[in-house]
């Protein structure tokens, strides 16, 4: 029996990506191994958003090489957006890589791992280090390039998860927002036919999963076959057995009237939403070609609202994108205390090869310590609010969905406005729902205290 290891970093569609892996190579008689010292195959499935998270899979790759002393035939792939973006000079860092493959040959797996065996022969594991990656770079090979149909219809994911399901409802993305490589590492946007999703999901109430997130890079701009955002998002709320609904990522020039109202009307429908702004100024967003104002994108958080007015809100901003003054950064601490996001995913900008940002003159670029002090005011800013939130709800009794363990004992789930909660309970509830008391608060996380009268299945 063949093992398979697969480690995940970044978005959500990358740990999409890894239970399709998974389940493309489980037809061919592989399974999913626990650690990467039991694996025959060691998949790195990467992100290429930043370059920290590629330094980071970088010096992954460097550690697992370890693994070849014990067990010289095993195969080390690289995977995912950095694959795509880095290419056959991947083969020869950190060791040496055996297979790099990017995200729309997935298909592919079995056959080139296959073919990575045959083409590779003896192992390098006895030769000096800079010997040894040449050597397994030589012999290895590269899955790139992009197929404008794939959307791995009929491939079967393996789940890591049996209490909550992403479910992709497209791939790719249209927009070129000029800080971004993803448009450049997953091709165009692809949209799945509509009663396949409906499909995927009836299949998984059928097997017990409460809730499902609908999963896309800008996934409210979905189309196929007369069918939109709000009209799938209905049909998906009302599949019977499905709890809980959620989805992510939208992109605020699509987000609509309709949208919310479906958001508003449908129970089953999280009343959670994260939607990026990016930047708190105009210049900045057209600069980033966003395609929105601030005033626009402050009119469809009133909009969400309005609707539903104890919604839960996050976002993902950047600070110190080339040209950025500190009018426009304070600007965007001015738009973080007015909207008081519930949470928020802060960055300082990174340049990525091959994006337009690279582009702009380079001493428009905003030098790195006022980057890192601009983005540290940001989180000081944004973490000051959230705890004034987080405080505001101590007491209160919230339903919870079990998802695991904790990992200081008890159990952890999430509630409707996907906060995370940690308390004393039997595993015997995870994928149950339970009613919670808010007992306390981290500012990030919350401690409860389950009301057994009131769990319910």
């Amino acid at each position: 029996m063949k093992r398979a290891y697969i480690e995940t970093y970044g978005c959500q569609m990358n740990i999409s990506d890894s239970e399709l892996m998974h389940g493309i190579l489980a037809e061919q008689g592989y399974t999913p191994a626990d650690k990467p010292e039991d694996a025959d195959v060691i998949l790195v499935n990467t992100c290429a958003i930043r370059d920290h998270a590629e330094q980071r899979v970088i010096g992954r790759v460097g550690q697992l090489q370890q693994i070849r002393r014990d067990n010289p035939d095993v195969v080390i792939g690289v995977t995912g957006c950095m694959a795509q973006r880095m290419g056959e000079s991947l083969l020869g860092k950190a060791g040496g890589v055996d297979m790099v493959m990017g995200p729309d040959a997935y298909r592919q797996l079995p056959d080139k791992l296959a073919e990575v065996v045959t083409r590779r022969g003896p192992a390098a594991v006895k030769l000096a280090p800079a010997t040894q990656a040449a050597t397994i770079a030589a012999r290895g090979l590269t899955v790139l390039g992009f197929d404008p149909h794939e959307n791995y219809e009929g491939v079967t994911a393996k789940r890591i998860s049996s209490v909550s399901a992403w479910v992709p409802i497209q791939r790719g993305c249209n927009y070129r927002c000029t800080y971004c490589i993803v448009p450049y590492v997953r091709g165009d946007e692809k949209n799945r036919d509509s009663q396949a999703i409906l499909d995927e999901v009836r299949a998984l109430a059928a097997d017990g999963v409460p809730e499902v997130t609908l999963l896309g890079q800008t996934v409210n701009s979905y189309e196929h076959g007369g069918w939109n955002v709000p009209r799938l998002l209905r049909e998906v709320a009302r599949v019977p057995g499905i709890r809980r609904v959620r989805f992510t990522s939208p992109h605020p020039n699509d987000f609509t009237r309709e949208l919310v109202e479906v958001m508003a009307a449908e129970p089953t429908v999280c009343k959670q939403l994260h939607l990026p702004v990016q930047a708190g100024h105009d210049r900045t967003l057209k600069r980033m070609l966003r395609r929105y104002t601030v005033a626009e994108y402050m009119e469809k958080i009133e909009w969400v609202r309005e609707a539903m007015p104890g919604i839960a809100l996050s976002t993902d901003i950047i600070v110190g994108f080339p040209g950025e003054t500190d009018e426009e950064y304070q600007a965007t601490l001015d738009l973080v205390r007015a909207v008081r996001f519930d949470d928020a995913f802060l960055y300082k900008y990174s340049e990525r090869d091959g994006t337009p940002a690279t582009r702009l003159p380079r001493d428009q670029f905003v030098p790195d310590e006022v980057g890192q002090a601009r983005l540290a005011g940001l989180i000081a800013v944004h973490r000051r609010i959230q705890a004034e939130m987080y405080q505001a709800e101590v007491g209160r009794t919230v339903e919870v969905l079990v998802e695991k363990e904790g990992r200081r004992g008890g159990v952890q789930g999430r509630t409707e406005s996907n906060k995370v909660v940690t308390f004393e309970a039997p595993a015997e509830l995870i994928g149950y729902f339970v009613d919670v008391t808010l007992v306390s608060t981290t500012g990030a996380t919350f401690t409860g205290e389950l009301i057994p009268a009131l769990a319910a299945a």
